[in-house]
């Protein structure tokens, strides 16, 4: 199975290029499952249900979110209404939506996602993410209910990362990180066989602070006061993320390698898709 998992799009320019651009991918690349996290798509902060039918339409078969993903106040309400749309699975019992999900690939494989947030220099502080996975992977093991698993851990501190993937290694296909927009270069295969990457970037103008224009940002660090609000920066945007090969014999990773399309960083496409 190939799987394409795409890093947070920040803001019109980063949504955008994805929509623009993923249809042909997912035919040139005969992609099987595609996953888009969104939760910074709207102006930077959160998704609005337009957005996400959007990237829905573009050929995400799931959009995952983040700590932002209640910044835009309707997402409470629609986020109940859509099976491929998903939060943290580690929020509180009774918080809207849902965390994890059972899909269809387009080769008709079945496919687990989970969407977890971490809690190193995280908020909010959220339940235990290792303890949500153990759940999560109880009630879906591989190979049993689910033909491949795939989790977004949403953190900050790449230790926290690293270790969530060791921890759910050889139990799932894939594990990638997002919420840091810049990527990082340690796509492998654990002893177990779970893809890794601590964070796939995002998919935005990089001329930029994390995808937002940078006079603010830097102002800030300069003079601890802030001037205005943040705002999306509106530059060409980069396409970043991470492409798997998935064994259907055995739901796990054979092949991994980032995916990156677009000005300023070097473009790369997995070798084993040219």
């Amino acid at each position: 199975m190939r799987l394409l998992f795409l890093g947070d799009m920040v803001g019109k320019t980063g949504r955008t290029a994805v929509w623009d651009r993923l249809p042909g991918l997912i035919s040139d690349l005969k992609l099987d499952f595609v996953v888009v996290n969104g939760e910074n798509a709207a102006g930077g902060f959160g998704i609005t249900e337009d957005i996400f039918l959007e990237t829905i339409n573009a050929g995400a078969d799931v959009v995952t979110t983040g700590n932002h993903v209640w910044d835009q106040k309707e997402a409470v309400a629609f986020a109940g209404r859509h099976d491929q749309f998903l939060r943290p699975a580690n929020y509180p019992q009774g918080t809207p939506g849902r965390g994890s999900g059972l899909f269809y690939a387009r080769n008709g494989a079945r496919v687990l996602v989970a969407n977890v947030m971490g809690r190193v220099f995280m908020h909010p502080e959220l339940d235990d993410p290792f303890k949500s996975a153990e759940v999560i992977l109880d009630a879906c093991p591989l190979k049993e209910q689910a033909d491949a698993i795939i989790f977004d851990f949403h953190a900050e501190a790449t230790s926290e990362k690293q270790c969530f993937g060791h921890f759910v290694d050889g139990r799932a296909s894939f594990v990638v990180g997002t919420h840091t927009h810049v990527p990082t270069a340690d796509t492998q295969i654990l002893n177990g066989g779970t893809a890794y990457m601590s964070d796939a970037g995002m998919c935005g103008d990089y001329d930029s602070s994390l995808g937002m224009d940078k006079e603010e940002p830097l102002n800030r660090f300069i003079s601890k006061m802030p001037k205005g609000r943040m705002e999306a920066a509106n530059g060409p945007a980069t396409i970043c993320g991470v492409g798997v090969e998935i064994s259907d014999a055995t739901g796990l990773a054979e092949k991994i390698a980032p995916l990156r399309l677009g000005p300023r960083l070097a473009e790369t496409v997995p070798e084993f898709w040219r």
